[in-house]
């Protein structure tokens, strides 16, 4: 039987240019220490490298059996919490994406998502990556989750195929600007409303190579409520979510079994 309560911390990670990618994880990995008692732990979108930070990317790629992931495989067995990494920049063949990943409690991977819809506003990301082409949902104790990152968030499709494919909970990483903070809040929740599931993301902040990152990580409830959010500063955001409100809410108010299309 799925895990019903859930207790959730969203990792909200500065960006800071000065940083080496060795010096962030060292720092970020501080801040998860203290989450032992969490089930669920989310980090942003390519927060090591930096996501900005295109000039890095390749040189700083890695494949997904990389020191990245054996880092985060055993910080999550050493925390016994399921960890999703955020996104790194993964390197296969002659191809980079953008890859997020989950593991479990035992540091398993439970599996990968590649970045659906690659960012090309003001981005190097379209140029320099590989789209994923594939709607990915989990299997994990607290039921399936769909796992998007940034730019997916503006093509509702992605998260109805995910429902689809049995999805209850989302999860998504991001890089998101500052510059579009009110689409970031009326998407985060648009994503939940419309799928009756909850949402949980994990936003950068800070300014990194002239681009002021958005912040307001959040926990959106299958209303639509943003139960638990963050400003603009580094911080964690922790919560408790009931899962067994989705199906109560999805039963007193069926949207999803009115769909003609």
């Amino acid at each position: 039987m799925a895990k019903k309560v859930v207790k959730i911390a969203s990792v909200q990670v500065e960006i800071k240019d000065e940083e080496t990618k060795e010096e962030r994880i060292e720092r970020v990995s501080r801040m998860l220490d203290g989450l032992g008692d969490y089930d669920l732990i989310l980090l942003p979108e390519i927060w090591a490298t930096g996501y900005f930070s295109f000039d890095h990317y390749k040189k700083e790629a890695e494949p997904l059996d990389g020191d990245f992931t054996r880092y985060f495989s055993e910080k999550a067995k050493k925390l016994g919490a399921y960890v999703h990494a955020g996104s790194f920049v993964e390197k296969e063949g002659d191809n980079y994406y953008n890859t997020s990943v989950l593991f479990d409690r035992k540091g398993e991977l439970v599996g990968t998502s590649r970045k659906i819809h690659l960012f090309r506003y003001g981005s190097a990301e379209g140029e320099l990556l590989t789209r994923g082409d594939e709607p990915t949902v989990l299997e994990t104790e607290f039921g399936k989750i769909g796992l998007s990152t940034c730019y997916d968030l503006r093509f509702p499709e992605l998260y109805r195929a995910q429902v689809d494919k049995g999805a209850k909970m989302f999860l998504v990483t991001s890089a998101w600007p500052h510059q579009r903070l009110a689409h970031w809040n009326l998407f985060n929740q648009a994503r939940a409303l419309e799928n009756q599931c909850f949402l949980v993301s994990s936003n950068c902040v800070g300014k990194t190579k002239n681009v002021l990152l958005g912040g307001h990580s959040q926990v959106v409830d299958p209303w639509g409520v943003a139960v638990a959010s963050a400003g603009e500063f580094e911080t964690i955001v922790k919560t408790e979510i009931d899962l067994g409100q989705i199906e109560s809410i999805r039963e007193e108010f069926p949207q999803l079994k009115h769909r003609v299309l």
